[in-house]
């Protein structure tokens, strides 16, 4: 039986009892159950300042700036971003993208997905420490919990004491704050599938579709939740990157590191004290690495998976280095063979750059001229060639042979086109119906196209012959490949 006896009193962990069954402690004795389950303690994190709070911040309002704004960026007569579903037309500025470019898609997820290996190879988590949705609006929600409530030790202070009007104001003020943001967030996200100018109105006028209630609420609480209340337990147990991040980590990557050589043994002194008499290492244990970090973790452990690379800690000892005179870089990025090694930083940077770094830049590279050559030689439209099933082939008035073809000409362009189609792969072949079609901009049309050929010498048999089909504003020519059947 698992339990604990010592001087009457009964340790039970809780844990075994399910498995267990229940168990029953001897008569007269004390009963205390214990849980095996570490209790979430809610991270307070201190603010703190210097150079990597700076560049996050900076990548805040980048990010924020271009994720609110876009939307109500006019292009022409339009959205300039707008993934119009009901359409299946997606404009991105200038661009008119369809279905049929699901490639273009593709080449993105291809060059996010090097862009993460190699951001990752360089300098470890740098996404999850800058640009991630998550540490972005987490961010955003501290700051905005910290006007309404305080910094560090008045917000636990507060949560600590008992309820009263000044606690619930600013409960109160802070979570509606939350929410418009949360709100504001939801709403422009689905501005980008729905025309955002009609989406306010539709929002004013609480005319709404279904998808459009559902997704906005949905993520508005997805930012309200992940941002005001899971915070760091999305990037420590949700977050699948933070358990694969390892197999893309080696001892050059640039990581969140403590110099334990320099800082250890740890303890507190005078600022006036020498610490090589006290026999102590430059860490004075003020414990405001831990203060800070958002995922409440001790840097000085060591590398853990929780780390998301932030640098807040070595910024806040940065700022205690200078206090008591010592020299920045306790806490800095740096590789695990620097360290070790005692390398320069111009020694350090060397490495980084190492042949696996090399690798992932040129297929970077490669996959960004290649998508970037695609889509300057675009042809904005696009043809389907599909034979008429009506007939195979037919004799036309004059004893000539005709075969019926229907093409779908998408004009992938903004303004109206006319193309002119030809055709070729046969003496004699011409096209007898209207072969000069006028198409509306980012519009398709479906055109039945009668194509005739001599009858006398041809053999029986499937010919392969060519459609030309060539705008007359030149952006551009399209050839499709069908077939011209003639008869027994």
């Amino acid at each position: 039986m698992n339990k604990k006896t010592e001087k009457g009193r009964v340790i039970i962990p809780i844990a075994a009892s399910p498995d267990k069954g229940p168990i029953e402690p001897p008569p007269g004795a004390d009963v205390e159950m214990v849980s095996l389950y570490e209790a979430h303690k809610k991270i307070y994190p201190r603010s703190v300042s210097g150079l990597f709070s700076n560049w996050r911040w900076g990548m805040v309002f980048l990010t924020q700036i271009i994720f609110y704004g876009l939307p109500w960026l006019e292009w022409g007569q339009r959205q300039a971003v707008l993934f119009d579903l009901g359409a299946r037309r997606f404009y991105i500025f200038g661009l008119v993208l369809y279905p049929q470019d699901f490639i273009y898609l593709t080449g993105i997820l291809v060059i996010s997905a090097f862009s993460l290996f190699l951001f990752t190879a360089v300098a470890g988590r740098l996404w999850c420490g800058y640009a991630c949705p998550q540490t972005v609006y987490t961010e955003i929600f501290l700051w905005l919990e910290k006007r309404l409530e305080g910094d560090r030790s008045a917000r636990m202070r507060r949560d600590a004491g008992p309820w009263n009007a000044d606690k619930l104001g600013r409960k109160v003020g802070k979570h509606f704050l939350w929410l418009a943001v949360a709100l504001w967030t939801g709403f422009t996200f689905v501005g980008y599938f729905t025309p955002i100018h009609e989406l306010a109105g539709e929002f004013a006028r609480w005319e709404l579709g279904a998808w459009e209630i559902f997704w906005t609420f949905f993520y508005s609480f997805a930012t309200y939740g992940n941002a005001g209340f899971m915070r760091e337990q999305v990037c420590k147990h949700m977050c699948p990157y933070a358990r694969f991040q390892s197999a893309m980590f080696d001892k050059d990557t640039l990581i969140v590191t403590y110099d334990a050589e320099r800082g250890e043994p740890r303890g507190a002194r005078s600022k006036k004290a020498d610490p090589a008499k006290l026999n102590l290492g430059a860490c004075v244990d003020c414990s405001l690495c831990v203060q800070v970090c958002p995922t409440g973790i001790d840097i000085r452990k060591g590398l853990q998976y929780e780390c998301i690379g932030c640098g807040a800690c070595a910024d806040v000892c940065d700022t205690v280095m200078d206090k008591v005179g010592y020299p920045r870089g306790l806490v800095k990025y740096s590789t695990e063979n620097a360290i070790n090694q005692h390398w320069t930083r111009s020694q350090t940077l060397r490495h980084v750059f190492r042949p696996r770094v090399l690798i992932y830049v040129a297929i970077l590279g490669t996959v960004v001229t290649a998508m970037a050559v695609s889509l300057a030689m675009r042809v904005p439209f696009k043809v389907d060639v599909v034979r008429d099933r009506g007939a195979l082939a037919r004799i036309a008035d004059g004893g000539r042979l005709e075969n019926v073809f229907r093409l779908q000409i998408m004009n992938a362009t903004e303004a109206t086109q006319q193309f002119h189609i030809s055709v070729s792969g046969m003496p004699g072949l011409q096209v007898v119906s209207e072969n000069d079609i006028d198409i509306a901009s980012t519009q398709a049309r479906w055109v039945a196209v009668r194509v005739q050929g001599p009858m006398e010498g041809s053999v029986p048999g499937s010919y392969p012959i060519y459609f030309e089909i060539a705008a007359k504003s030149a952006i551009g020519k399209v050839t499709e490949k069908a077939a011209f059947i003639v008869p027994r």
